[in-house]
């Protein structure tokens, strides 16, 4: 099919199609038991599929929405053999992932000086990691980045952060542990405006134990960076991790009340037979997934390509 055509190095592919081996071993293990044995796409057939999916952490109501378009075409093309089922499967993925894409954004790195990410997730999945490879990845890039260390309830954040910046060259800007979080955002970004950064990476508080003042601290770093920047932040990456499964969709929602997340970052996705949540969080939250981590390397944080990505899931 022409959709799938090569889009990533062959490297980059690669490391995809190994981070995701578990998962898709795991499908695939699922999906055969399934349809062993039939020859056609039948109500029980289907009923098997549904099952898969769910077990595979796609999510109820994802998986739903995909049987419901696999039965129209079974209805639309009559007769389809289960071994269309893949090809079947994988469209309708790329199809529904598809629709979670956003339209042409306003602000984008390239078009906005300094586009400024505040990144938010619970403790322990990966948010300060996540922090330093987009460090990696921008200054790859050429760009001036400046970090912003405002999880200052956590030494071990401020110093991970400073290790990052310090193997990437990036700035950070720090206050000492206890400071208050706003406070720090706000430095940070009068130093990029001052010393004409490319990119701010605002690090904050990842503690899910009352959502009314999670809301409130993440409204004020907001309310504090938008005196000097009215349109900041650009973007709000909201990092999971992949290998908690439906918990990472059940902390997305809770996230997704707290402020307007507006891309997902889902990271140890190579640790994992879980792949499947990055289907259903995507869908659910209609919130399209930006970046999957798919290993420890500092490259290992890929932008996230719906195609390359199904490719690899039924490849």
């Amino acid at each position: 099919m022409a959709l799938f055509k090569r889009i990533f190095s062959k490297e980059k592919k690669e490391k995809l199609d190994k981070g995701l081996e578990k998962t898709k071993k795991s499908f695939f293990e699922k999906l055969s038991k399934a349809v062993a044995g039939k020859s056609k796409v039948d109500e029980d057939v289907l009923d098997e599929l549904e099952e898969v999916l769910i077990t595979s952490d796609v999510g109820v109501d994802t998986t739903l929405k995909i049987i419901d378009r696999i039965e129209a075409r079974v209805a639309r093309e009559k007769y389809l053999g289960t071994a269309e089922l893949n090809r079947i499967l994988r469209e309708e993925i790329a199809a529904l992932l598809a629709e979670n894409e956003p339209e042409n954004q306003k602000y984008t790195p390239e078009n906005t000086k300094p586009y400024v990410i505040m990144v938010v997730g619970v403790n322990g999945v990966g948010k300060t990691t996540t922090i330093g490879k987009l460090a990696h990845k921008f200054r790859n890039e050429g760009k001036k980045v400046v970090i912003g260390a405002a999880d200052t309830f956590r030494a071990g954040a401020i110093n991970q952060l400073g290790i990052w910046a310090e193997r990437t060259g990036a700035k950070l800007i720090k206050q000492k542990p206890g400071s208050d979080p706003a406070s720090v955002a706000y430095d940070t970004l009068h130093h990029a405006l001052h010393n004409d950064a490319d990119i701010v990476l605002i690090d904050t508080a990842g503690r899910l134990h009352n959502k009314v003042n999670l809301m409130n601290e993440l409204t004020k770093v907001k309310r504090v960076m938008q005196k000097l920047l009215p349109e900041a932040p650009h973007e709000i990456l909201l990092v999971l991790d992949g290998t908690t499964g439906q918990n990472a969709y059940e902390q997305a929602k809770k996230f997704s009340e707290a402020t307007d997340i507006t891309a997902l970052a889902v990271t140890k996705l190579d640790g994992t037979a879980k792949g499947g949540v990055v289907i259903g969080i995507s869908d659910q939250l209609s919130v399209p997934v930006k970046y999957i981590g798919v290993g420890e390397g500092a490259d290992d944080l890929q932008e996230f390509d719906k195609l390359e990505f199904v490719d690899s899931f039924f490849h």
